[in-house]
Order: structure tokens, then sequence, then C-alpha cells
């Protein structure tokens, strides 16, 4: 189950983010959606281990280089209204007056319908270079334990 943690890059300008990779599932007791809900905390050992304590459980990982690295892009739309319908303008002449390489078929389709032009670019978010891997099972932490049961 991968995570992903943001971490600011001033060499390149952009922030890298890290993936984190579980063994196993997250689940809530009421089995609610856990998207943008706070898990837990990440920190790293003396030794640059990484440790991530999610309730009541604490898991100890191993840092790793991506091979390959990730780039996160975000497509932004933007529709581009023309002043005047014209009723003599064909379906041809939209599809080739729409820019084929920054819109798709169905951006076309819609921008005909409403009469507007539809320019789609990519945004670069960010760096994915490694990945923090939790294998282990993770294992209880006790604060205090009482002396007579």
């Amino acid at each position: 189950m991968p995570i992903i943690v943001e971490t600011p890059n001033p060499d390149t300008g952009l922030p890298e983010w890290v993936i984190i990779e579980l063994q196993g599932d997250l689940e809530t007791r009421n089995n609610d959606s856990m998207e943008g809900e706070f898990i837990g905390d990440l920190m790293y050992s003396k030794f640059g281990q990484p440790i991530l304590i999610i309730g009541h459980h604490i898991l100890h990982g191993k840092e790793q280089k991506i091979e390959k690295p990730f780039a996160v892009l975000e497509r932004i739309r933007k529709p581009l209204k023309t002043t005047e319908p014209n009723p003599n303008e064909t379906v041809e002449s939209l599809l080739n007056a729409t820019e084929h390489n920054d819109s798709t078929m169905l951006d076309c389709t819609v921008a005909i319908e409403h009469k507007t032009k539809v320019r789609t670019g990519l945004f670069v978010r960010a760096i994915v270079k490694k990945k923090l891997i939790f294998k282990a099972r993770p294992k209880p932490i006790i604060a205090n334990v009482a002396k007579t049961v």
C-alpha cells in the first residue's frame, strides 16, 4: 500500500516525494475512507533507519533508492470560450481548430457541444527518487505494564 510523503528539495526547486510501502492493509474500525486523514508519525533513528508509529504500533523499515525516478504530473485543463458561435461551422473545422496534441477526442466533443476550445497541459508537481519499505509486522508499544495481574 503506497503512501506519499513530501519533502522540499532546494536543488531542483521541485518538492521531492517519498513512497512509503507497507506490507498488508490499513483498516479503520468502521471501514471509513482514510483519504486525507492522519495515519501516524514518521521519523528517523540516529542511524538513519525510518521508524513509523501508527497508533500503538511501531514499524522499523529501510530506505531504498528507486532505479528510475518518477515524475508526478498534474493535468490542467483551461477552457477557451469562443466569442460568437458560427452556425456554418462544421465538426471537422472545430476539430482542426483544436490542437490535437493538447486534447483528447472527448475534449473535442465537449468543446464542440459547448462552443469552446479546451487547452490541456501537464504540470510537474514533484519527483519521487526513493521509497521507504516496512516489511516486518508492527510491534505493539507498551508504555506501562501492571506488576500484578
